[in-house]
């Protein structure tokens, strides 16, 4: 190998050599930063794995004392409850206080209710609505069901609301509107149809679709 060869293959190794003392902390240091994100982020997910998992066993445990009918322990187990979970549990505590004669416990337990998600928060509101109209409540009830909702379920629970306040012509509009959106064969038609003929109005008999 030649002389110059050689010194420039020194020289690149003191280069070289020279970068590292620079760099090598930093370098060390990122590299070090980076596992440590590295196992942060596998703890964190580890975590999550184990949260929902206990979420899912209190909500199990919270069902079970729902359905052995225990309402006076079941408020407890289901206001431990977080998200989704509380929500459903919420539902189903409702339930079983609306078949035991505790139309009240049944309205509390849904006002407590807070769901995140719009689909369920829609069923929490209708079910709590329908409660309220059977209470004497039908104001409240219409209070839970802004005009901007326009689902066939909603607007027949706020034409419920409309005709317990004696506005019939409101309740004749939401009920017209929710007929729309029924199949022919929905089982809630001809409730529906029934509904209208209180209010003074006669159903429109479904198109045949081709």
């Amino acid at each position: 190998m030649a002389i110059d060869d050689l010194l420039d293959e020194h020289e690149q190794s003191e280069k070289v050599r020279n970068w590292l003392q620079s760099n090598g902390a930093g370098l060390i240091g990122g590299v070090v930063l980076g596992l440590a994100l590295i196992g942060g982020w596998q703890w964190w997910q580890r975590q999550q794995d184990a949260s929902r998992i206990q979420a899912g066993e209190r909500y199990q445990a919270a069902s079970k004392v729902i359905e052995a009918k225990d309402l006076k322990r079941a408020p407890a187990q289901v206001a431990g409850l977080q998200g989704t979970y509380a929500t459903l549990a919420a539902l189903d505590l409702a339930k079983a206080q609306l078949e035991a004669g505790q139309r009240d416990a049944a309205i509390a337990s849904l006002r407590d209710a807070k769901p995140a998600d719009p689909a369920l928060a829609a069923v929490v509101a209708q079910r709590l609505a329908r409660l309220l109209i059977d209470a004497g409540k039908a104001d409240q009830a219409l209070a839970l069901l802004p005009a901007s909702i326009t689902d066939s379920d909603t607007l027949q629970v706020r034409g419920d609301a409309q005709f317990a306040l004696g506005h019939h012509d409101q309740a004749r509009s939401d009920y017209t509107q929710a007929l729309t959106q029924l199949d022919v064969g929905a089982p809630q038609r001809r409730l529906l149809e029934l509904k209208l003929s209180e209010v003074g109005a006669t159903p429109a008999k479904p198109e045949a679709r081709i």
